[in-house]
């Protein structure tokens, strides 16, 4: 529509007088927008938009998540009491714990450097007028009743009332819930948080800071959210439990301890501490934090945005990926290469025949000498494209290549504007209503074929035709009727077919093909020609490509969608709500799935995917609502995210059943340990080994390594499985070879815990070359590494003597290694026959 900027207008030009209140917003100052010194003396009262944009947590925020935990409390107790009752060497467990915290704190702090720079990259710039003139400026420097100009795809970042709509059209669904958009004019309020998908206009700012009304919403739920995670759902569930299992475990031990070791209060002491530690799996959190935290910071090397971690777990999850062509598959600019004049259509028999080209019932009848023009004169098409590329504040790529091509100078062929419509993706059409250069009005339409043109149109061959080879094809039309009209394209004269060649991303077809290999399926869903868009995605080589859909010929049942949706590859002619309505039938069947996008028309379905990722360069309301943000504008950056996911996921699940398997052995050898009522196996120290080289520093190089295994649901069950059957193995052999060297009097207490740790060290050993697996040269060279290091504190005697450790003759060692054997035997039968068995299909 017109620029209505001296239509409206405040008489008393006030503003706000005091942060938080109102302004009239409607002064004339929105000619010209504020100038210099008005700015300047907003900022010095305060009255600026000063809300700081979260994409990470704070540095309290994360040094407290890492050391304020619930097992960090009981492991401090527990090395509190070792420091008082001594020695110190078993008190290592304590120093283990603040290595870890330490390293979590620093992998986050990394990973927040990375979130924040990123995110300073990737934030809007809006654009503001200021003394005269347009300039872009940072969020947080808009002031109260700045003038803020908007275009199609832009997001309203403050409150404020409209001063200028040109066809300005804001989606609030992001706020209100309401899907359709909202026709703005002069004087309409606009919240920030809401977004501009068709048109151009500029609002006041009535509010800023903490008083607009995003911001608002953003106190009560910031921006760093995390999106539902299983992997940490199913952590948090599982500590849950063992904090269950770990009250009467420790109670019952400390009791028996003390009963048992009457004479030696602190030696029961320190064997309960011994039996309580184990059981806290406080390295499982710390690693599935520093996890994330690094796959965050090696996707922020390649230009990649998380805005929400578990994010990264989310895409590795999902099996199929709804792709948006322009932008996605194709880059953002286009080349026009044919202007195609269409021969004029014959003259209507009947003369009361509502064809395309005749008046229909109640309407003036078109122009007879219109019905049998001649062919329309290039130039003539020429200028007229140019013109309505001229009036166009925004152009997409497809009027960014008509202007390209056809724009001159403003003004120099005698067309001028009186009305000018914007394109939607709802209505697929731009228009323009030109008083002509020989002096006639006339509404000129820009937009798709098979929507401005009937069915059985001639022209639609040529579309199809051309559309077959990948080309993009858009219809030039003349119509006497007014743009606001009902039907402005009822009496449209088509004139020609503005042929454009898109441009194939370099990495599109890799990308697809990567995905075809880890079978996620790709679906390409656009608002552009079905043929067109089918052409483009056969030429990448995907599956399915040569039978794509029209959107329009969709049912509308749900179950028949879901049907259609599951089935089909290529969707063409795709209304916003319709991508929306495809991902949710998708969801309905049982799927997980990822939308792409970078335009306004993708935000709904983006918004309702399971993981949403938006390009970079697109438009700011997409980057809002997506997950993971593409700062580079790379599709090939999506198998990388995929690949840290699928590394995180498998991973934790490897070092997950390492950490259980010590739990569950550890509370069967102290309900062992209290119902035959002897000493615990342990002390502190001989954990502290065992912990170490059996799981912690083993679990840390394992949790970092790349894993290209397909995630699947089910962590938990899955993880238990091997845990649950391998710690009560790994328990029942420790406890069985400790009392049968406690059976040999003579070798005493020190030569029985020699032999528990032997036992249990190499059962652990067994349950982490089973993890490993498949082998490579470092996997092997960390189990060997691992084992050394422990022969080392077997034989060398000051360490042997640091760690109390010493085997006395031969029976009671030999004994320790064959039911180490035995039970190494019995967890394969457990690998082989249940955890493979549950995995078959």
């Amino acid at each position: 529509m017109t620029h209505p900027a001296d239509e409206t207008a405040d008489p008393t030009g006030q503003g706000q007088t005091a942060p938080g209140a109102h302004s009239s917003g409607l002064g004339p100052r929105h000619r010209s927008g504020l100038t210099a010194a008005e700015v300047a003396d907003r900022v010095a009262r305060g009255q600026v938009n000063d809300v700081p944009v979260r994409s990470s947590r704070s540095v309290r925020e994360i040094v407290r998540a890492n050391v304020f935990t619930r097992f960090n409390a009981i492991i401090g107790i527990m090395f509190a009491i070792i420091l008082v009752v001594g020695p110190i060497q078993d008190g290592l467990f304590g120093l283990v714990i603040v290595a870890n915290t330490g390293i979590g704190i620093i992998q986050e702090l990394r990973a927040k450097k990375t979130l924040d720079s990123l995110a300073l990259i990737g934030e809007a710039r809006p654009q503001v007028r200021r003394d005269g003139a347009a300039r872009q400026i940072a969020v947080a420097e808009i002031v109260l009743d700045d003038t803020v100009l908007l275009g199609t795809g832009d997001k309203v970042v403050v409150d404020g009332l409209v001063t200028e709509a040109d066809g300005l059209e804001i989606d609030e669904s992001l706020l209100t819930g309401e899907p359709d958009a909202v026709l703005k004019h002069p004087g309409d309020p606009v919240m920030s948080g809401s977004f501009v998908v068709a048109g151009a206009g500029a609002f006041t700012a009535t509010k800023v800071g903490r008083q607009a009304y995003a911001a608002q919403l953003a106190e009560e739920a910031t921006r760093f959210t995390l999106v539902r995670s299983e992997l940490r759902s199913g952590i948090n569930s599982i500590l849950r439990f063992i904090t269950y299992l770990l009250v009467p475990a420790a109670i019952g031990l400390i009791v028996s301890q003390l009963a048992v070791e009457r004479h030696d209060w602190r030696e029961a002491v320190r064997r309960m501490v011994a039996g309580i530690v184990p059981m806290v799996p406080e390295g499982l959190v710390l690693l599935t934090s520093v996890a994330f935290a690094i796959g965050v910071v090696r996707l922020g090397r390649r230009k990649c945005l998380v805005q929400e971690l578990p994010a990264i777990e989310g895409l590795a999850r999902v099996d199929t990926v709804c792709l948006d062509k322009t932008g996605t598959l194709t880059e953002g600019g286009m080349d026009v290469v044919e202007l195609r004049p269409l021969a004029p259509a014959p003259a209507a028999a009947d003369p009361g025949s509502s064809a395309p080209g005749t008046a229909a019932p109640g309407t003036a009848a078109p122009d007879e000498s219109r019905l049998r023009r001649a062919p329309a004169e290039p130039a003539a098409l020429r200028q007229a494209l140019g013109a309505m590329g001229r009036a166009d504040a925004r152009p997409n790529p497809s009027m960014r290549a008509v202007i390209d091509a056809y724009g001159g100078p403003d003004g120099e062929d005698g067309w001028r504007v009186l009305e000018a419509v914007p394109f939607s993706s709802a209505r697929k059409w731009s228009g323009v209503q030109f008083l002509e250069p020989q002096g006639t009005e006339a509404s000129w339409l820009l937009g798709a074929p098979d929507v401005l043109l009937p069915a059985d149109h001639p022209a639609l061959g040529e579309v199809d035709e051309l559309g077959a080879k990948g080309l993009r094809v858009l219809l030039l039309g003349r119509s006497p009727l007014p743009l606001d009209a009902p039907d402005p394209a009822g009496q449209l004269d088509p004139l020609a077919l503005v042929v454009l060649q898109q441009r194939l991303r370099e990495d599109a077809s890799a990308t697809l093909r990567y995905f075809e290999s880890q079978r996620v399926e790709a679906k390409v869903i656009s608002g552009d020609s079905a043929v067109s868009v089918g052409a483009v995605a056969s030429h990448l080589g995907l599956p399915g490509a040569e039978h794509p859909v029209d959107a329009r010929t969709l049912p509308s049942g749900s179950a028949e969608l879901a049907e259609v949706a599951d089935r089909t590859t290529v969707f063409g002619r795709v209304t916003p709500q319709q991508k929306r309505d495809l991902v949710g039938a998708l969801q309905a069947r049982g799927r997980t799935v990822a939308m792409t996008g970078d335009g306004v028309n993708d935000v709904l379905a983006l918004k309702d995917a399971d993981i949403g990722v938006a390009m970079g360069s697109g438009s700011e309301a997409t980057r809002a609502v997506a997950q993971i943000v593409l700062l580079d504008d790379s599709f090939a950056t999506l198998p990388s995210v995929v690949a840290e996911g699928r590394r995180v996921i498998g991973n934790i699940e490897r070092v997950a059943n390492l950490f259980l398997v010590k739990t569950v052995y550890s509370v069967l050898l102290a309900l062992l340990v209290v119902i035959c009522h002897v000493p615990y196996p342990f002390l502190p120290r001989h954990s502290t080994v065992l912990s170490s080289l059996t799981i912690g520093i083993p679990a840390f190089f394992l949790a970092l390594a790349p894993n290209n295994e397909r995630a699947r649901t089910g962590f938990v069950r899955r993880v238990l499985r091997l845990a649950v059957p391998g710690g009560v193995i790994a328990g029942t052999a420790t406890f069985t070879a400790y009392m049968l060297a406690r059976a040999d009097h003579a070798t005493g207490l020190k030569a029985d815990t020699s032999v528990a740790t032997l036992t249990l060290f190499l059962v652990a050993m067994w349950v982490l070359a089973m993890v490993a697996r498949p082998y490579n040269w470092w996997r092997l060279t960390l189990i060997g590494t691992m084992a050394a290091a422990f022969a080392l504190v077997l034989w060398v005697p000051w360490l042997s003597g640091f760690f109390e450790l010493s085997l006395v003759g031969t029976r009671d060692p030999f004994v320790g290694v064959g039911i180490a054997v035995i039970a190494g035997i019995l967890l394969e039968v457990v690998w082989r026959f249940i955890v493979r068995r549950t995995d078959a299909p």
